[in-house]
């Protein structure tokens, strides 16, 4: 018969044994296998970097490009509701021929071909100074709305049939409207320089009007297109005014058309 003391170091010793194993089990099980979800977890919020700076911001942009994204849009929207002339199967496609009379009347070259014939023509020295300036007005026209066409590049509207009258290659664009910005500032400066009576000073105005209306309805433009070259124009004028040339300022220039 075993004595309790061999009994009790018999147990002591298979405890002892056993406690190596169990205490591997246990921290096995408290840091996790490779394959654990905890481990699955950590691991991918390691290696997860955190977000540029500019990146998080292109993921919340500014209020002020939700507005103009916004706008744009309604542009895009109205301009093409407003587009009933763009073709002839358009809701009113039988008035179409109308306004492209009214687009070759707001066009730069009758404009320029009629300043520069009257500037030959014309035996009043005052005349000519007058016709000088429009010519001039005309072509800083043509130079400045070519030049913004070329910086902006906004494309015509996807419904614009592109049977304009005489165009050249910057005419595929669509920011700002040369029609738009041309009436602005004739207007402005025939109601400044030549003696008209009422009437014909409120049908000046109408065909600016007019004409910067049948740019939408015919399709060639969006409205912000015609709204800015009207802006233009009128600031054109002043650009004119301000830069008025007179046989005072440029002697030679007027000697030249003297006879």
């Amino acid at each position: 018969m075993p004595s309790p003391r061999s009994s009790r170091e018999r147990r002591a010793g298979s405890s002892s044994s056993g406690r190596p194993e169990f205490l591997s089990l246990v921290s096995q099980r408290s840091t996790g296998s490779p394959d654990s979800p905890s481990r699955r977890k950590e691991s991918g919020s390691s290696a997860a970097a955190p977000m540029p700076e500019e990146d998080c911001m292109k993921l919340n942009p500014s209020f002020v490009a939700i507005a103009l994204s916004s706008l744009l849009a309604i542009d895009l929207w109205a301009s093409k509701r407003l587009g009933v002339c763009a073709g002839e199967g358009s809701a009113w496609g039988s008035a179409r021929p109308l306004m492209k009379v009214i687009e070759i009347s707001g066009h730069g070259i009758p404009w320029l071909l009629g300043t520069f014939y009257g500037l030959c023509q014309s035996d009043s020295s005052a005349a000519r100074e007058v016709l000088l300036n429009l010519l001039f007005a005309l072509l800083l026209d043509l130079m400045m709305v070519a030049v913004v066409k070329g910086i902006v590049k906004r494309p015509r509207p996807t419904h614009n049939k592109m049977d304009m009258f005489v165009t050249i290659s910057v005419d595929k664009y669509s920011f700002p409207s040369g029609h738009a910005t041309r009436a602005a500032l004739v207007c402005r400066f025939v109601l400044r320089h030549l003696v008209l009576a009422v009437p014909l000073r409120v049908l000046m105005v109408l065909w600016v009007l007019i004409v910067s209306i049948s740019r939408v309805m015919l399709g060639r433009h969006n409205m912000t297109d015609v709204l800015f070259g009207l802006l233009l124009g009128y600031v054109l004028y002043s650009v004119v005014e301000y830069c008025w040339l007179s046989p005072l300022s440029v002697p030679a220039l007027f000697a030249l058309w003297s006879h």
